[in-house]
């Protein structure tokens, strides 16, 4: 509430959540209770498990980064706030996740690692806080790891015929960028052997895990306003161009 408080400008605030159940608890009593107007989106991006001990549903994971970068950019071209949430929301419908880690985390309110895992194993559709995978098998090539994610998130989504992708390959904290960038190549030769187009790329640790090895592969179906507010200056601590 204070932190919607501080940023209204009288446009009223738009809450963009992580589907957690913690997350969206705390999200909505502030909704409830704020004096101001405001709305809420919901990221529910994560395609690994459909319901865990976390969440009613889909996680929310690195799609929230594409959503927060448009919706901010049609903000901040003077949309209300209905327009900025019906954007969000049609966003969130056209992204999808999922992620692979190599080793655990460590949250500092615990001590300990969330979960215990192999040299020459791979937790495959993890949860960014460690929440529990889709399966754990042992440690692939990077072109089986990509098309294990990327078999489930255009599954999902179903791109049809001519759809433009945006492709973000996201670190969870531990995971060096040249790896990223391996993990990138193999996406992007997943995706053209199937005629699927790359129309935009963000690579890097955007959405992490503390210092958890590993990352995500998140696709985003592009149209003609989606580009024009992705290509929109940006200048944040993460993403920065156009200035």
């Amino acid at each position: 509430m204070a932190a919607a408080k501080a940023v209204d400008t009288g446009a009223g605030t738009l809450f963009i959540v992580k589907n957690y159940s913690g997350d969206l608890m705390n999200f909505e009593m502030a909704s409830e209770m704020s004096e101001l107007p405001n709305a809420m989106v919901l990221i529910n991006d994560d395609v690994a498990v459909e319901n865990s001990s976390y969440t009613t549903g889909r996680r929310g994971v690195a799609g929230a980064v594409i959503v927060e970068k448009l919706v901010g950019s049609l903000a901040e071209s003077r949309a209300d706030l209905e327009q900025c949430k019906a954007f969000g929301d049609r966003i969130n419908k056209h992204t999808a996740s999922m992620g692979v880690a190599f080793s655990s985390c460590t949250v500092p309110a615990a001590g300990t690692l969330t979960f215990k895992i192999g040299d020459d194993e791979i937790e495959v559709g993890v949860g960014i806080h460690g929440e529990p995978r889709r399966r754990r098998t042992r440690f692939a090539a990077v072109d089986a790891i990509a098309a294990e994610l990327l078999t489930a998130i255009v599954a999902d989504l179903k791109p049809g015929d001519g759809s433009e992708l945006l492709v973000l390959i996201n670190g969870l904290g531990g995971t060096p960028l040249g790896e990223l960038y391996l993990l990138f190549n193999s996406t992007r030769s997943w995706l053209h052997q199937r005629g699927l187009a790359i129309a935009r790329v963000q690579v890097g640790s955007l959405t992490t895990s503390l210092e958890m090895a590993g990352a995500s592969i998140t696709l985003c179906v592009l149209d003609d306003e989606m580009k024009r507010h992705w290509d929109s200056p940006v200048h944040t601590p993460s993403l920065r161009w156009g200035m």
